[in-house]
C-alpha cells in the first residue's frame, strides 16, 4: 500500500485501504495460471496489513455478461469469507453491510472503486463504478440503494474514490469524453452527497505504474496484467 493514496475521510471508524502493484495481483478469474496462484497469499497479506482476515471478507463478484450494471446486495456476518475462502454467488456490482467486522473486497481494473460510509446509520458499501455502471448512473443508484435499504441520509454519507485513469487515456464517450472520477462525483452529488464529503484519490492509473491498468496492458504499455483492490470494514 502507498500511504499517501489511502482513504483519510473516514477517520478511525472503518478499516479501509487500496492496494498497489507491490501488493501483487488481487484477481483470479481470467488471469494466467501463474498469477492466479499468487492471489490468495497476496490478498491475505494486504488484508492483514489493515487488521482484516480473509475469513472476515466478502468478495464483490463482477460479471459483464448482463445488461443491468446497478445490481446491489446486502451481506451480513453469516456471509463472511464468501468468495474469498469459499465460493460465493450471486454476481453483483456492489456490496453493503450494517454488520461490523465484515470486510467488503473489490478488485479493480480501470474503474472507480467507491467506498461509501454512513457514520450515522453505520453502514458501509463498496461499489464498482466502471464505464458500464457509470453510464447507468451507478453512483446515484448506490446512494439510492442505501437510502432505501438502510434509511441513510445522503448528506451524512462519506465517500472515497480509488485511483482511476484520466480522461485522455480512458474517456467516457457518452459524457463528452470526461473522466470516471469527474462523472461519478457528479452522480454522487446529484444523489445528495455533499461535495466536501467525497475524497478522490488523484492517482492516474494510466500513467502511474504503481497501479495496475488493464487498458494500458492491452495497449502494450504494461508488461504484466493484474488488478489492485479496495477493501472496507466497519470496526
Amino acid at each position: 500500500m502507498i500511504a499517501k493514496d489511502q482513504p483519510t475521510i473516514f477517520g478511525d471508524k472503518i478499516a479501509a485501504g487500496v492496494s498497489s502493484v507491490d501488493d501483487g495481483n488481487m484477481k483470479k478469474k481470467g488471469m494466467p495460471e501463474e498469477l492466479q496462484k499468487q492471489v490468495d497469499p497476496n490478498r491475505k497479506k494486504f488484508l492483514q496489513s489493515l487488521g482484516i482476515s480473509p475469513e472476515q471478507t466478502v468478495l464483490v463478484r463482477l460479471t459483464y455478461d448482463k445488461d443491468n450494471f446497478a445490481v446491489y446486495e446486502t451481506v451480513n456476518i453469516d456471509d463472511k469469507g464468501k468468495g474469498i475462502v469459499y465460493d460465493g454467488e450471486p454476481f453483483t456490482d456492489a456490496l453493503a453491510t450494517s454488520d461490523k467486522n465484515v470486510a467488503l473486497f473489490l478488485p479493480i481494473a480501470d474503474c472507480v472503486g467507491a467506498i461509501i460510509y454512513d457514520p450515522i446509520k453505520e453502514v458501509v458499501m463498496v461499489s464498482h463504478l466502471g464505464r458500464h455502471s457509470t453510464e447507468q448512473h451507478g453512483g446515484t443508484k448506490s446512494i439510492q440503494y442505501l437510502a432505501k435499504q438502510f434509511g441513510c441520509n445522503p448528506a451524512d454519507i462519506l465517500v472515497y474514490f480509488s485511483p482511476s485513469p484520466n480522461a485522455s487515456s480512458y474517456p467516457l464517450f457518452k459524457f463528452e469524453n470526461r473522466s470516471l472520477h469527474d462523472i461519478n462525483k457528479e452522480h454522487f452529488t446529484a444523489a445528495g452527497v455533499k461535495p466536501d464529503n467525497i475524497e478522490i484519490c488523484d492517482v492516474d492509473t494510466s500513467s502511474d505504474t504503481n497501479y495496475f491498468s488493464y487498458s494500458e496492458f492491452i495497449k502494450g504499455n504494461r508488461e504484466v496484467d493484474g488488478r489492485f483492490a479496495i477493501v472496507a470494514m466497519m470496526l
